[in-house]
């Protein structure tokens, strides 16, 4: 399996859970599952990344591009039906602004059927329509799996050593 990161995926854990300079194991981990293809950042979501200011985690992506970027172009076609299907096919330029990079990391997980993961920390909101629709909704209308960070750590083992001594 191929685990795709949604950008709030590298912000939330930086921000809140792993920040690069107190938990690099966390960050060695994941540039090592990106080097082993099991993690990939689309350039939709690497992008968003870096357009931030200048931080820990931008210099940090920066360095692990070539180990972490997806190497494959969004077929636009898919991302056409994701949108119209998976949110709705009259949205308003202002709806779709709103939809940000949502619907590409869903063309990249639905373009290689089974074989790809969508990691999100978005939750579940099912009653929400048009561009409020959260991208686990979207992708589960498409049969596309759909994790949390939390979910794809336990799924590739990362794991930390402590010693106390």
């Amino acid at each position: 399996m191929l685990y795709l990161l949604d950008t709030n995926v590298l912000i939330d854990a930086h921000r809140d859970y792993y920040p690069v300079d107190r938990v690099p194991e966390f960050w060695d981990w994941l540039a090592s599952m990106g080097e082993q293809a099991r993690v990939k950042v689309p350039l939709e979501a690497y992008e968003e990344v870096i357009a931030g200011k200048e931080d820990p985690l931008t210099i940090w992506l920066k360095d692990n591009k070539i180990n972490l970027m997806l190497d494959e172009q969004v077929d636009i076609e898919i991302v056409r039906r994701i949108v119209e299907e998976g949110y709705a096919a009259d949205l308003t330029d202002d709806e779709i602004d709103k939809l940000g990079n949502d619907p590409f990391l869903a063309a990249y997980g639905l373009a290689d059927g089974g074989h790809r993961v969508v990691v999100t920390t978005e939750v579940s909101k099912p009653s929400r329509t048009r561009a409020n629709r959260h991208l686990p909704d979207v992708c589960r209308y498409f049969e596309i799996s759909c994790v949390n960070t939390f979910q794809m750590v336990r799924a590739l083992d990362f794991r930390t050593h402590w010693n106390a001594e």
